[in-house]
């Protein structure tokens, strides 16, 4: 049989009412009391019945994440900062990918919001803001993570132009003279990193020939064979480039192991920077440098976000909030051509 509140209750000889402020680590409730609580919830196997709490309560506990790709170590990590301070407070995420398919993204956003979500995040593969205009959210807070449609709800992510602008000075400070960039969507995120990257080369007097901007067709879900394909257009001109910055670290992987199948040694004859400070020891030789967009913090800063929206009176109005992180350069082996030399 399925147990309930009321058992717990009288098994410890307490009110319905101590169970459940124990539970939910109301002040009034003694240490010593919660843990008797904690034990017998244990004990008899006790989960919390949240459909009948969100009916009372009007919250369901749940927020809602749909990412582009599930396996991408980058969305990963903002997970576990969201679900790591949301958890904390007694809430839990749902969960989805879009696999970045703008269509399945718009029934995975219908699908999710059929469960009484108390807040919906998403990492956009939308190129444009029509799709979530002519969704209907409800009082349902959107915060839009990593990618953003200005003016249009909640953002939280890193400053996309300055990651761009870290990665060339980057290049250019260890005296590479043809720099390339395998640019990303076209969307902020993929905007803004190629203008930061663009300016910057110009600011120095650095020309960017057309044909060393390459324009990669999927970033996340196939990023490694993108950054291949790339890497081979690109050693295939007349003057091949002796930099590359590369609009995520999937798709820097991808140059790199497709580098060493031509024999093009990294950093030596090429350097490769990245952007995301992702972890992929097992798949490349040489350590890669990137731009870290802080991740884990872009997953908490967001939840945070959620608890003050959640917690402000529903009739007040919500200002839209802005979050964005500065990134910060990381140097590994892929960029310091004297690390040969040690």
């Amino acid at each position: 049989m399925t147990v309930k509140m009321k058992d717990i209750a009288s098994a410890l000889g307490v009110s319905m009412v101590t169970v459940s402020k124990a539970l939910n680590n109301h002040p009034d409730i003694s240490k010593k009391t919660r843990e008797r609580v904690n034990a017998k919830v244990k004990e008899l196997g006790y989960r919390p019945n949240l459909t009948a709490r969100s009916l009372s309560t009007g919250r369901s506990s749940l927020v809602g994440l749909i990412v582009p790709d599930l396996a991408n170590p980058f969305f990963c990590e903002i997970a576990k900062g969201l679900s790591k301070t949301l958890r904390e407070q007694s809430y839990f995420v749902v969960v989805s990918s879009s696999e970045e398919d703008p269509m399945l993204e718009e029934q995975e956003i219908d699908n999710i919001l059929a469960h009484r979500l108390d807040a919906l995040v998403v990492a956009s593969c939308q190129l444009s803001a029509e799709a979530f205009r002519n969704t209907r959210f409800g009082d349902t807070p959107l915060i839009f993570v990593d990618r953003a449609f200005e003016g249009l709800a909640h953002f939280v992510g890193c400053d996309d132009y300055a990651a761009g602008k870290m990665a060339a000075e980057h290049l250019l400070s260890v005296r590479c003279k043809r720099i390339a960039h395998i640019r990303g969507p076209q969307n902020s995120t993929g905007i803004r990193r190629l203008k930061g990257f663009m300016d910057t080369m110009t600011k120095n007097g650095v020309d960017v020939p057309s044909e060393y901007v390459v324009q990669a067709l999927s970033v996340d879900v196939d990023g490694r064979n993108q950054g291949a394909e790339a890497l081979k257009r690109l050693m295939s001109l007349q003057r091949p480039p002796d930099g590359i910055f590369c609009y995520n670290d999937i798709l820097a992987t991808g140059v790199i192991v497709q580098a060493d199948k031509q024999g093009v040694r990294i950093p030596e004859d090429l350097a490769i920077i990245g952007c995301g400070n992702l972890h992929f020891d097992d798949v490349i030789q040489v350590p890669l440098s990137t731009v870290d967009q802080r991740s884990r913090e872009i997953g908490s800063r967001t939840a945070k976000l959620i608890l003050e929206l959640v917690a402000t009176d529903e009739d007040a109005p919500k200002k839209i909030r802005k979050i964005v992180l500065q990134p910060r350069l990381v140097i590994r082996a892929s960029t310091d051509r004297s690390f040969r030399k040690r």
